[in-house]
């Protein structure tokens, strides 16, 4: 082996969460750093929750951030045999035994002492075999410490006596998590292992499963930060915007996902704040990873994209908002929607005057409407622009500014109700520009048109 085996291993229940793509990036980081191996696993063994949808997806979104893998991915719940081999090696050893406590008297006992429901520590070996309605557990030590050996959290130990007996084959016959998770990794022959810190509390029945199934030298762990918002609760799917998916659709650039979700825990050693793929290939540490939860800052994520797409060149922003587009944006334009959107996803909005009827924004009606002399203003400016030679944006602004003086306006309350009329809202793209592009014929039909609207 020349290098590190890393795994990336999401379930299937959902669309793939910004804080697993931070841990898929730091495994493909490190693994391509370090000339070794990122494997796929899709840990799929949960009927209840698991969509195949959600399998394509997070393939879907691992190739749009650019993380590639190695290898078939591997599907857990094609092993299951090998679990079920696992699970009879641990029996045959004395290492596990049979258990028929139900939740409810679990949870009793533990609130009875004083712990928190869902502590299965109460339950020990009775000498039962199995039968329905009955778990296999894993017997823990009661004594001695496990140390946890992680390169971002130092060594947290835990007491082996308040360390619970997991269930690790339901009393349907299947494997639990704890045992898949463990087995696949000594079977891919990983080196190391780098996920969120909320998977800490379970690292050691991890390890002293690893052990118990002769597994050999034990990987060494990364515990990454939990990611926050902005009033240092954990992200959630519930409240917050999290799926990577949706981060796409709203045109969000995957390099800017790439580097955001690279800062989330680290920074390269000068304070950079923006870099390559292949600078963070080249500068990323596992060992420089904060501990402290990191905040994803939704403004800072949007001025990021903002910046590189105002940096674009003009034809490959055009080409990036292809997909949000009926159509072709006009190279006229380009250059003024590049400077004003922050994601991709905001320039049909801004164009979309272009090729079809407006829809009047009411907020925007209303508001430019407003003034006393909206009506003259469209009525004359209506009348110039069909007086015009010249139909070029300078022209159109020197003629509207005209009307403007007439009617005693300056020329933000003059071209409030146009804009309106033209474009169906307040902001958008310069106003004369459009006006150019869009043509004589077109713009005096939609004066016309929202003049009679008024009345």
């Amino acid at each position: 082996m020349t290098g590190p085996r890393l795994r990336f291993a999401p379930s299937p229940t959902g669309f793939l969460h910004v804080g697993s793509a931070r841990a898929a990036l730091y495994n493909w980081l490190f693994a391509r750093q370090q000339g070794g191996e990122l494997l796929l696993r899709i840990e799929d063994t949960d009927e209840a929750r698991d969509r195949e949808e959600w399998v394509e997806g997070i393939f879907e979104a691992l190739r749009w951030l650019g993380l590639d893998w190695d290898g078939e991915p591997v599907r857990q719940s094609t092993r299951a045999a090998r679990h079920a081999e696992a699970a009879a090696t641990l029996e045959a050893a004395g290492r596990t035994y049979w258990c028929d406590c139900t939740r409810d008297a679990i949870d009793q006992r533990a609130h009875a002492a004083g712990r928190p429901p869902g502590y299965d520590g109460f339950c020990r070996d009775r000498g039962l075999g199995p039968g329905e309605g009955r778990a296999m557990r894993f017997a823990t030590p009661t004594s001695g410490a496990t140390v946890v050996h992680d390169l971002i959290r130092g060594e947290p130990t835990f007491d082996n006596a308040v360390i619970d007996d997991p269930i690790i084959v339901r009393s349907t016959g299947k494997a639990m998590f704890v045992l898949a998770n463990v087995v696949d990794d000594i079977d891919m022959a990983i080196t190391h292992v780098v996920r969120g810190e909320d998977h800490l509390p379970t690292t050691p029945k991890y390890l002293l499963l690893w052990e118990a199934l002769g597994g050999g030298e034990l990987p060494v762990f990364a515990h990454l930060p939990m990611l926050v918002n902005e009033k240092r609760q954990k992200l959630s799917k519930r409240r917050d915007s999290v799926a990577v998916e949706e981060f796409r659709a709203e045109g969000f650039l995957p390099e800017v996902m790439v580097n955001y979700l690279a800062l989330l825990g680290w920074a390269p050693t000068d304070g950079r704040e923006r870099l390559s793929v292949d600078e963070l290939v080249r500068e990323f540490r596992l060992t420089d990873v904060n501990s402290s939860p990191a905040f994803f800052d939704l403004a800072k994520l949007r001025a990021f994209n903002g910046d590189t797409i105002r940096a674009m060149a003009p034809d490959d922003f055009a080409l990036a908002a292809g997909p949000w587009l009926s159509g072709p944006l006009d190279p006229r334009l380009v250059p003024l929607v590049q400077e004003r959107v922050v994601t991709l996803a905001e320039v049909a909005p801004m164009v979309d005057f272009i090729d079809a009827e407006p829809v009047i924004d009411p907020a925007s009606w209303d508001k430019a409407m407003a003034i006393p002399a909206a009506a003259s203003v469209l009525e004359r400016a209506a009348d110039a622009y069909q007086a015009l030679d010249d139909w070029q944006a300078a022209t159109l602004k020197e003629a509207l500014v005209a009307v403007g003086e007439s009617l005693d306006l300056n020329l933000k309350r003059a071209q409030a109700p146009v804009r309106v009329a033209v474009t169906g809202r307040s902001v958008g793209p310069p106003l004369f520009e459009s006006l150019e592009v869009l043509g004589r014929e077109v713009t005096l039909r939609r004066l016309q048109a929202a003049r009679a609207r008024l009345g």
